[in-house]
């Protein structure tokens, strides 16, 4: 790291020392500064623009020019003439002071449309070829380079530290649910501007009366020759690894008229490439965004499917993907839009995982398991949305989306406890969303907002799991791992295989309705009174039996369950949810501050009923505060307070007390009399995109109190792995504290980036009935030194380091873990046809001070074209070339502390052509 460091430190010296500076102070014709405006040198003999700038809040400005060079320097602003200069840099740096005179002329707007990056208003507008080197084939590298732009360790895109909400392309959605889709298929070549919005809505009417800054979306414009005829690429390729013959098919179609779209993507590949992992089909199931603040109220329906392990190239040894997907999109007329997609994706793949687990209990046994997966998931996906806007004061959505899923999984687990065991589950699940929105404006004064939205979900897992007996050491000292906890379940223990099998079925209705009315009192300030109802209804049915060996099936007669005595082996359990709520918001600007204080009264009712003839009501009535102040220094900088506190609600899942079972080794009881849980939510969120210095810094300090915690009681079969558990409202309050800052800076045609991140968590957990306080701190720092050249290769260092620590006061010790995890990236664009590109990491992991694991992981691309118009490209890649059987990473939990080892897809050559349409 010390070499890297030094490289650094001379690169940054020699690319400073190389240049000199123009600054100086644009005003108007009567001495006032003009902030944001345009200034760029353009290079006389190359006619490009060589360095750009726009002034700061006082009018200042910086370019950073080459030495010895002839340059056209223009300074343009809106609504002012343009200026236009000549100037020779020498050896010094050079300062200019710029007036500029009033005219009604737009005078440099061409040259202001090919700035790299510019400002108009809330949307920050990149020009995507100014970021390319050649290299690039997706959406995706193009937008790792963009300035304030990132892309996570799960692929979604952030702004400025914030979430993107949707991808749009020419205006259309472009598969809302996942903005991934666009990223890996979007061809890079078909992108001219990147329009990232901040303070996001969909509702023209709605954006002067609420605050949006946790809101961004990104608009895709294309370029012209991309329009009113197909664009995109087909991709197909094959190769040998040490076990398979491998295959991959990409077709990826666009179609765009200002009329409608078609969008087409297919994948049949066997290389690792999940375009659409289980995950991410999920997230589609529900696509609506409400367009007014949360009222406070969270009933979070939990998934009652299988345990399904997502799978990507650096988690499973084997992988298959199919996917077909069409979206599209058609305005019949200017007052109305019709979108939609259709989605098949089918995924299997094999996994084996390596488990060392130490338990923070010390009487249970450490364990170690090797376990094997194979799994499968096909999954539908459908969404049709409809847009009318009649005019500005009347706007009517309707969405409707569902997944349909068949999945699959089984699983061979050797356990040093328990011994061989297999487990099988599989699952039927259906998800409809529905959900109806309209916003009318009666005047300048007046606007009202309905929304109405109904979820329908049906969950059918069945679960069957199967472990070795010797029957004839039952009541022995050293008898089988799972003799004991086979004793309180009742089962029968005369078997030579304890065949265990689970039946659910959960049908859960939630409907979702409020109408919001905003009274607009004067240019600074206006009301927002909300009014509205959740109402949720959730059935719950199982069946928890044995299989015994002659096939014939017995009813368990447990005797325990984590301190329940006699709990029933069935559910029939109905929870009923009402939450009536009405409230009041009120939005104040006044100078840079935008003050939003307010309350929402609800009056809630929930109740259960077991076995048709026990039932549990909690009523009562709640006020919930919420405080919001905005500070806007500048268009780009601003601080964001909030505080709010809500109500969150558990589900069916949390309160049917028969026995479910969870797992092989786990097994659980819900709680009918369980109470809902506060929160307490503090956030401080600074942002700051500065054009006058290349950079940009956004941070975040988080505090949340749970009062009431929805927690487990957890029991432990004396000397064995094997667990029971039960729900209970924690008396104690959990805590968590979370901060990050991150800064970039660009130094020419060098990027940096710093960042780091703090966490503290406090929670409460019964173990064997006694009280356990785990505590858990995190730390984490990163650094990214990267070159953005046009004409030459690039590369980007980064490094990363975190650092867990958790506290068990059933332990004497802290469990100290670090993590390194440096790595480079390299691309080149060469001679106009060739592209090289690979990225080597290497990771770390340490327990204590002690290296338990390290692992490296080495890709590359070596790719011809005849030149950049080029039809078709021929791609040599490799996966995975340095050989690395595994990767291995740590897992904290209130339970245990976990080492697991992942057995990853092995070294991939695969030769691939792509045709460009």
């Amino acid at each position: 790291m010390k070499k890297i460091l030094l490289i650094a430190i001379f690169l940054v010296s020699w690319v400073s020392t190389a240049q000199i500076n123009l600054t100086g102070i644009v005003k108007d014709s009567i001495g006032a500064p003009l902030e944001m405006g345009n200034v760029i040198a353009l290079d006389t003999v190359a006619k490009r623009i060589a360095s750009y700038g726009f002034t700061d809040a006082n009018g200042n400005f910086k370019l950073e020019l080459a030495r010895n060079t002839t340059y056209n320097i223009k300074i343009s602003y809106v609504g002012f003439k343009e200026i236009s200069e000549f100037i020779r840099t020498g050896d010094k740096d050079i300062t200019k002071n710029y007036t500029m005179v009033e005219d009604n002329m737009l005078d440099g707007i061409n040259i202001v449309s090919k700035m790299p990056v510019r400002i108009k208003g809330d949307t920050i507008i990149y020009d995507a070829d100014s970021f390319k080197n050649g290299s690039e084939r997706k959406l995706k590298d193009v937008l790792e380079k963009l300035p304030g732009v990132e892309i996570n360790d799960a692929g979604q895109i952030e702004v400025e530290g914030k979430a993107v909400e949707k991808i749009m392309v020419d205006g259309k959605e472009f598969f809302s649910g996942d903005t991934r889709l666009a990223t890996e298929n979007i061809p890079s070549n078909a992108v001219d501007k990147i329009q990232v919005l901040r303070n996001y809505s969909n509702v023209s009417q709605l954006s002067g009366v609420q605050n949006n800054q946790d809101r961004v979306a990104i608009n895709i414009k294309l370029k012209e020759g991309k329009k009113n005829f197909w664009f995109g690429d087909v991709s197909f390729g094959g190769g040998q690894s040490q076990d398979e013959t491998l295959y991959l098919f990409q077709p990826k179609l666009f179609y765009y008229t200002p009329k409608y779209t078609i969008n087409i993507i297919g994948d049949v590949n066997n290389l690792g490439d999940v375009v659409l992992s289980r995950r991410d089909a999920r997230s589609f199931g529900g696509s609506f965004q409400s367009q007014s603040p949360s009222n406070g109220t969270n009933i979070n329906l939990a998934d009652a499917g299988i345990g399904f392990l997502n799978a990507s190239a650096r988690n499973a040894n084997k992988i298959e993907t199919k996917l077909t997907a069409l979206n599209f999109s058609y305005s019949p007329n200017p007052k109305l839009d019709l979108s939609g997609y259709l989605i098949w994706s089918g995924n299997s793949n094999g996994q084996r995982n390596i488990s060392d687990i130490d338990y923070v209990d010390p009487d249970t046994p450490d364990e170690f398991r090797d376990t094997r997966t194979e799994q499968t998931s096909n999954t539908g996906l459908f969404r049709f949305s409809t847009v009318y806007k009649k005019n500005f004061s009347n706007q009517l959505n309707y969405n409707v989306s569902g997944r349909f899923s068949n999945e699959f999984s089984n699983q061979s687990i050797n356990s040093r406890v328990l011994s061989d065991i297999t487990q099988t589950e599989n699952t039927t699940p259906f998800t409809i969303n529905q959900d109806f929105s309209y916003f009318y404006t009666a005047n300048e004064n007046n606007i009202f907002a309905l929304e109405v939205k109904h979820l329908y979900q049906d969950e059918d897992p069945f679960y069957i799991a199967s472990l070795e007996n010797d029957p004839l050491n039952n009541d022995d000292t050293t008898n089988d791992g799972f003799d004991d906890a086979a004793e309180s379940l009742g089962l029968d223990r005369s078997n030579m295989f304890y065949t265990l099998e689970q039946d659910r079925r959960v049908k859960s209705n939630q409907l979702d309705a409020k109408l919001d009315y905003y009274y607009i009192l004067n240019q600074k300030s206006n009301l927002n009174f909300v009014a509205g109802t959740i109402l949720s209804k959730q059935n719950f049915d199982s069946r928890f039996f044995q299989i015994l060996d002659n096939g014939s099936q017995f009813d368990p007669n447990p005797t325990d369950i984590a301190g329940y005595a006699n709990p029933a082996t069935t559910n029939d359990t109905e929870y009923n949810f009402t939450d009536l709520y009405a409230g009041l918001r009120y939005r104040l600007k006044e100078g840079i501050f935008t003050f939003t204080p307010g309350f929402t009264a609800h009056s809630y009712n929930s109740n259960n009923t077991q076995f048709g003839s026990e039932t549990f009501e909690d009523t009562f009535f709640k006020i919930l505060p919420e405080f919001e102040a905005i500070a806007q220094f500048k268009r780009s900088e601003s601080l964001t307070f909030t505080y709010k506190q809500e109500v969150n609600f558990t589900d069916v899942n949390q309160i049917a007390r028969g026995i479910v079972a969870s797992n092989y080794d786990s097994y659980f009881a819900g709680n009918p009399a369980l109470t809902n849980a506060t929160f307490h939510n503090v956030n401080l969120r600074y942002s700051s995109f500065n054009l006058f210095n290349n950079s940009n810094v956004f941070s975040r300090i988080g505090y949340t109190k749970t009062i009431d915690q929805v927690n487990r009681n957890t029991v432990f079969e004396d000397n064995s792995v094997v667990s029971s558990s039960n729900s209970i409202n924690s008396p104690f309050d959990n805590e968590n504290f979370n901060a990050s800052l991150f800064a970039g800076k660009r130094i020419g045609k060098i990027q940096t980036r710093i960042g780091g991140s703090y966490s503290y968590n406090k929670s409460f957990q019964f173990i064997n009935e006694d009280e356990n306080t785990n505590i858990n701190k995190g730390y984490s720092f990163n650094t990214r030194f990267g070159t953005n050249f046009t004409k030459a290769p690039n590369v980007t260092l980064s490094y990363n380091v975190s650092f867990s620590n958790q506290e068990n006061s059933s332990r004497a010790q802290e469990v100290k873990s670090v993590n390194h995890r440096p790595s480079i990236d390299f691309d080149a664009y060469i001679w106009n046809s060739v592209t090289v590109t690979s990225d080597f990491s290497f990771n770390e992991q340490r327990q204590n001070g002690v290296s338990t694991n390290t692992f490296s992981i080495w890709n590359a691309k070596i790719a011809y074209r005849k030149d950049k118009d080029a039809k078709w490209e021929y791609e040599l890649v490799g996966n995975n070339l340095l050989a690395t059987g595994s990767e291995a990473s740590v897992n904290q939990s209130v339970l245990a502390f976990t080492l697991n080892e992942r057995f990853i897809l092995p070294r991939f050559v695969s030769l691939r052509l792509r045709y460009q349409l």
